[in-house]
């Protein structure tokens, strides 16, 4: 059996992350066009520098939690019988790999990677970032940003996440608000190629009537719970 997860901001809120879209995520108290986007960047790159630096020390003071833990499991169990899990995140924090799963895709970038505007290097980065920096590779201030995909912008790896998403025996969302495409488009494309579909969430996303299940709570018990029935 092949899965593809798509997960979000709700599989890391247990963990005290702050998600984006709900009542109080982090977009109601902060404007994502001076903070996510390149044209905020540009005007005001020490505005940005601060926010995501937070973000990064919040993310390095947080652990795992269950739910993280339970799709390392279903990695590794579906891989033994010679299946696949194909783990796509929206996230940009580091916990599905701190919980152990080994294959993770980050569509919309890593918050611990810097990539350099000037030459276009990507690399670790797990301390702040600050206007002053320069670049290790090109010696170049200036011109360093949070590895991050942000409005305006393209995610990651779109052609592979279609060949997995067309190889896929099952899809799975986890923990997303369905209002953020191209991954809200994610579940239609998955019906249009007859794969069967389950939402995972705490309540209903904005596109919850596409799936053809659903199951609703605290991910630290509904992605076990998933995880359990999906192994059988």
């Amino acid at each position: 059996m092949k899965v593809f997860a798509l997960t979000g901001a709700g599989v890391s809120a247990e963990s005290g992350l702050g998600t984006f879209r709900s009542v109080d995520g982090l977009w109601s108290r902060f404007d994502p066009m001076r903070l996510a986007t390149p044209e905020g960047f540009a005007a005001d790159p020490a505005a940005v520098h601060e926010f995501y630096n937070l973000r990064r020390r919040n993310m390095a003071a947080a652990a795992p939690n269950a739910a993280h833990f339970a799709l390392t499991e279903l990695e590794t169990r579906l891989e033994a019988r010679g299946g696949e899990l194909f783990l796509c995140t929206q996230n940009i924090d580091d916990l599905h790999e701190r919980a152990g799963s080994r294959r993770v895709w980050h569509m919309h970038g890593e918050i611990a990677r810097a990539l350099c505007l000037h030459c276009g290097t990507r690399r670790d980065w797990r301390g702040d970032l600050a206007v002053e920096l320069a670049c290790p590779r090109c010696g170049r201030a200036g011109g360093l940003r949070p590895d991050v995909v942000w409005f305006g912008e393209v995610p990651y790896g779109m052609e592979e996440i279609e060949a997995a998403l067309e190889a896929a025996d099952r899809f799975v969302a986890i923990g997303t608000s369905g209002s953020v495409y191209p991954a809200a488009g994610f579940v239609a494309r998955a019906g249009d190629l007859g794969i069967p579909t389950m939402e995972v969430n705490l309540e209903p996303s904005d596109v919850a009537g596409l799936f053809g299940e659903s199951l609703y709570g605290p991910a630290t018990e509904t992605v076990p719970a998933l995880v359990a029935r999906l192994l059988g």
